[in-house]
């Protein structure tokens, strides 16, 4: 989910894809692949067995593959020869395998995580009201994304230079680039969640309800996660310095959404996948562990990742002139040439724009 991150969270992103006339589009796009969703359900229904979790995922991952490449089609603004022939196999296999496929399986089963763990709607004893949720919100959700990412890159290709594409290739070269920061933060992350959700063994029953234990994990997970992004945007002070520049109610705002939204969502596709694709009983100190420590880690990297990019992009554009920022060309000339790179010598230089291979 962290192309979802870096559309909400990466301010030129953002801009692009929440300007009047797109978010417009985009609602109209986003009306029938529900409603197509809920019809194809009730059909497959009486032809297969949906109360597997194994195959109502595998539909839900095949709905939500098509959705993808549809919508993608939508904001890419091109018909389907166009784009294979313009971005090639591997960003077309991006969109239908990552956004699509296994995108709407993990939205699929937060859905179904969602409605076991705080309503008490369990698919296994209910099948059929969660299943047609999860096949529903899960295409709606793919096709918002997908048109985003088809529209960002119809910008990046026509209009406007864009320096962070939403496709994990900055974060892999974030990694890479820099293992001493990756490798800290991951063992505070680690430590920071397991420490945190030990206190619950002290409750008795208490500590054991799955509520519990969903709402302190996701609250300590998104204070780290909401230290690191705010770190990673100021990278001139020590990273253990608590007093970061910035005014609290920003602070709050970011702790809230995306940090805190975003650990419960990664909290409940872990208990998803245990609950109904392993049928783990979620108890016992070593499993509610594991699902602390991944959760706070993967929320830590993730806002560092982001703050770091944000804080890049901040010290590109005051660096550069406008009237020169709006010249696609000339942005591409200075990525490559790594004239950039010099905006910021205490920052990890710009990463280049990632850009699809082409097909021969």
């Amino acid at each position: 989910m962290l192309h979802r991150l870096s559309l909400r969270v990466i301010p030129s992103l953002n801009a692009l894809v929440t300007e009047s006339s797109v978010r417009k589009r985009k609602r109209l796009v986003m009306l029938a692949p529900g409603f197509i969703a809920f019809l194809i359900y009730r059909l497959l229904k009486l032809a297969f067995p949906l109360t597997d979790p194994f195959i109502l995922l595998s539909l839900s991952g095949i709905l939500a593959s098509v959705t993808a490449l549809w919508a993608y089609r939508m904001g890419r603004q091109a018909s389907l020869h166009q784009i294979w022939h313009d971005d090639g196999f591997r960003w077309v296999g991006w969109v239908v395998g990552w956004i699509g496929f296994a995108y709407g399986v993990q939205l699929s089963l937060l859905v179904l995580a969602l409605l076991k763990v705080f309503v008490g709607y369990d698919f296994l004893l209910h099948p059929d009201g969660p299943g047609m949720m999860a096949i529903i919100i899960s295409c709606t959700s793919v096709t918002r994304d997908a048109f985003e990412i088809g529209y960002v890159r119809y910008q990046q290709q026509h209009d406007s230079s864009v320096l962070t594409f939403p496709d994990g290739t900055a974060f892999r070269q974030f990694v890479q680039m820099n293992p001493s920061i990756v490798a800290r933060w991951m063992g505070l992350a680690v430590l920071v969640g397991i420490v945190g959700a030990l206190p619950l063994t002290l409750f008795g029953e208490l500590g054991d309800h799955q509520i519990v234990h969903a709402l302190l994990v996701s609250v300590i997970a998104a204070c780290m996660g909401n230290f690191a992004f705010w770190v990673a945007t100021d990278p001139s002070r020590a990273w253990w310095n608590p007093r970061i520049p910035y005014g609290w109610w920003p602070k709050l705002r970011f702790w809230a959404w995306p940090c805190l939204t975003f650990s419960v969502t990664y909290y409940l596709v872990q208990v998803g996948m245990m609950s109904f694709l392993f049928r783990m009983e979620f108890n016992g100190l070593l499993l509610s562990s594991v699902v602390a420590g991944t959760t706070t880690t993967v929320i830590a990297l993730y806002a560092y990742y982001l703050g770091n990019r944000k804080f890049i992009e901040s010290q590109l554009q005051e660096s550069i002139p406008s009237n020169l920022q709006s010249c696609p060309f000339v942005m591409s000339i200075l990525n490559k040439t790594g004239i950039t790179d010099q905006t910021q010598p205490l920052a990890p230089a710009p990463l280049e724009p990632s850009q699809p291979q082409q097909v021969q």
